[in-house]
């Protein structure tokens, strides 16, 4: 159970950030050709972003669907997103060169990304019995009590008293 935290608690981000969705999907199993570089370019990415934290990157989260991961990548500013994807010397540019040249409109194989701008505040978190996860590996981890007792709460919405559950039954 190391790293758990067990309790309530909520995460507590200082300014601005940015969360960024992206993901591909293997429409055609059998093209393993066209597939499989989309999918390996992406750990190259990881790791050259990893290795220098002046890039902007906080964290990431990878899920592997059968026919579709997915990234959750926050992000200190979107200007750092941006910079990152068009560094003629790092690895996303020439990735995505050759994403279309060699996949295009064909079909085969699909990607796609979401980018959502967060202002300070704008944004609830809670987490049980879990190690730091997502907002709670970027920013401060604290206890959900009080006015973060609920989502409402968090969001400013509320006093925090709204809890529709009795955390004791």
């Amino acid at each position: 159970m190391s790293g758990i935290v067990p309790e309530r608690v909520t995460a507590r981000v200082d300014g601005e950030f940015v969360v960024f969705l992206i993901g591909m999907r293997i429409n055609s199993w059998w093209k393993v050709h066209k597939w499989l570089p989309v999918f390996l370019a992406m750990p190259r990415m990881l790791r050259e972003l990893d290795a220098d934290s002046e890039r902007g990157l906080l964290e990431t989260r990878t899920w592997l669907g059968l026919r579709a991961p997915l990234l959750v990548q926050y992000w200190e500013s979107f200007e750092a997103l941006e910079s990152y994807a068009r560094d003629t010397e790092g690895e996303h540019l020439p990735a995505w060169k050759a994403f279309n040249r060699r996949v295009g409109e064909g079909g085969d194989v699909g990607i796609w990304h979401e980018t959502f701008l967060v202002r300070d505040g704008e944004y609830e978190a809670v987490y049980n019995n879990m190690p730091p996860t997502g907002l709670g590996e970027v920013g401060e981890v604290v206890p959900a009590s009080g006015r973060a007792e609920t989502a409402g709460g968090r969001l400013g919405r509320s006093a925090g008293d709204d809890a529709p559950v009795d955390a004791d039954g």
